[in-house]
């Protein structure tokens, strides 16, 4: 830095803005505005949902202190952020939505025997008298529009609220008598601030992060199973992404005369998601050829060519930010050759498996990682009868064998929710140990995929992905298809692409 600059580092950023200083613009600018209250303020569809998540954290952690933060903005690039949206657990117990709402903390404080007083701290909208009005481009209303005061949120959510300039006094309180569990991964400010005061109180740090880690692992279990409002969110995704998925078939014809062909169909689903929804759950996969083969492909720039299968996995976000996770594979022209029709077959095979497996709960136990067996059975025996299986199908499927899976390494299930990969920090004996019960969201997703690399298949099949992915409900008396609109056959999905792709076929 020069000798003559004077200007700290961190108020560059503002260079560009050349905002008057003066206090006749400060005065004339906080003038003049209608400070009516926001109006339509009503409870959001998830707010009588909300009160039995927060009490049942509430019994599991009787007289301790419980903070759940929202996260704050991400810078994405100097002076701007990535599109907001707030930890999982934290919507799942306010009921929040879209990009409600950074910088959020929901404090459970200790009340005696009576459980806990429950309290949203966040950043209240501010007059138009204050600098933060005009002055803030992350939060003043001028710049990204109003927000909720402490009495319209409580509306929206039935929860207290308080100003949160104060939170974290409010956090780290009595540290000494009282214990505090914080959900740890979602705001290292409040973690940084929480890990201090413990050092001043002499508090065990491992302790009180194996206490945080059980806080985790309990709000993510919370949400293993669905309540009547979730599974209604979540039929609303997979609407949205069912409309997606018809843009995109729509959009082979100009995918393949693009150079970037793939990107033509991600952007196609995702003006779906966005127009109807928040935006996309996760990344779009949009892959052709051989990229189906990658698994998490999201570079999406690649040709798509006659001939070729398309492998999309996309869903959906509402804005409730509950997520759909479909796949389908596409035959660009319309018809699957015979080589792809025998593949998509056995992978079809594999997944009315496990569909089949999955709906056996009714009768007997049935544990999540039961589907994943099922699943696995037939693709083991349809790699024996591709001739690809250098040892028998009793032995590949066997612990020291597992021969088969170099052609599907991932799982065939993962429950789905408020995350694409809903409940994650689950034990594992209540996710894949557990048993399948009704309110239970998730995916079947069985795949082969045959790398152009591969030596060990033959040529014919090589570059060949093909995926077959659909969300379920496990109810009463089985389990629900939730994406049963979409087509899933060979004849389903040739004739979805000739209605929406006309001309594919006579390629």
């Amino acid at each position: 830095m020069s000798a003559d600059s004077s200007e700290d580092m961190s108020d560059r950023v503002n260079n560009r803005s050349q905002r008057p200083a003066s206090t006749a613009f400060r005065d004339f600018v906080a003038s003049g505005w209608d400070s009516a209250p926001l109006e339509g303020v009503a409870p959001l569809p998830a707010a009588a949902w909300t009160p039995p998540r927060r009490e049942a954290v509430s019994q599991r952690f009787p007289g301790e202190r419980i903070v759940v933060p929202a996260g704050p903005l991400t810078v994405r690039s100097n002076d701007t952020d990535y599109r907001y949206r707030a930890h999982s657990a934290f919507i799942h117990l306010t009921g929040l939505e879209a990009d409600s709402e950074p910088d959020a903390l929901l404090v459970f404080e200790p009340a005696g025997d009576e459980g806990h007083d429950v309290t949203l701290w966040f950043r209240p909208r501010a007059g138009a008298d204050t600098e933060e009005f005009f002055s803030d481009a992350r939060y003043g209303e001028y710049w990204v529009g109003a927000r909720d005061d402490l009495d319209t949120m409580g509306v929206r959510t039935g929860i207290a609220t308080a100003d949160s300039s104060t939170a974290l006094d409010a956090v780290t309180k009595d540290l000494g008598s009282v214990s505090v569990r914080l959900l740890r991964g979602a705001d290292t400010t409040v973690e940084q601030t929480l890990a201090q005061a413990r050092d001043q109180v002499g508090a065990d740090q491992e302790a009180a992060e194996s206490g945080d880690d059980e806080l985790l692992e309990f709000l993510s279990e919370l949400r293993l199973v669905k309540d009547e409002h979730e599974i209604d969110q979540l039929r609303h995704a997979i609407d949205i992404t069912r409309r997606g998925f018809d843009r995109a078939v729509a959009s082979l014809p100009a995918a393949i005369d693009h150079p970037r062909g793939e990107r033509v169909i991600e952007t196609s689903f995702e003006s779906a998601a966005r127009l109807d929804g928040y935006g996309v759950g996760y990344d779009t996969i949009a892959a052709s050829g051989d990229h189906a083969c990658t698994l998490h492909w999201i570079r999406n720039d690649g040709v798509v060519r006659s001939g070729d299968l398309v492998l999309l996995d996309a869903g959906a976000e509402a804005d409730s930010l509950y997520t759909a996770d479909i796949t389908r594979t596409l035959p660009v022209d319309g018809r699957f050759t015979e080589v792809q029709a025998k593949i998509y077959d056995a992978v079809l095979e594999a997944a009315d498996a496990a569909f089949a497996k999955a709906g056996q709960h009714v009768d007997r136990l049935v544990q999540f990682s039961d589907i994943h067996t099922a699943a696995m059975e037939v693709i083991a025996q349809r790699l024996h009868d591709f001739g690809l299986l250098p040892v028998s199908v009793d032995e590949s499927l066997s612990a020291s064998g597992q021969h088969h899976r170099r052609w599907m390494v991932h799982g065939t299930s993962h429950h789905l929710g408020l995350d694409v990969h809903d409940c994650a920090q689950a034990r594992r004996e209540m996710y894949l140990g557990a048993r399948i019960e009704p309110g239970m969201v998730f995916t079947i997703e069985p795949g082969l995929y045959f790398k152009e690399a591969d030596l060990l298949v033959p040529e014919e099949f090589r570059g060949i992905g093909i995926r077959i992915e659909d969300d379920v409900v496990v109810t009463e008396t089985g389990v629900e298809n939730l994406s049963a609109g979409f087509p899933r056959t060979r004849t389903e999905v040739e004739a979805w692409v000739q209605a929406l792709a006309p001309g594919r076929s006579d390629r």
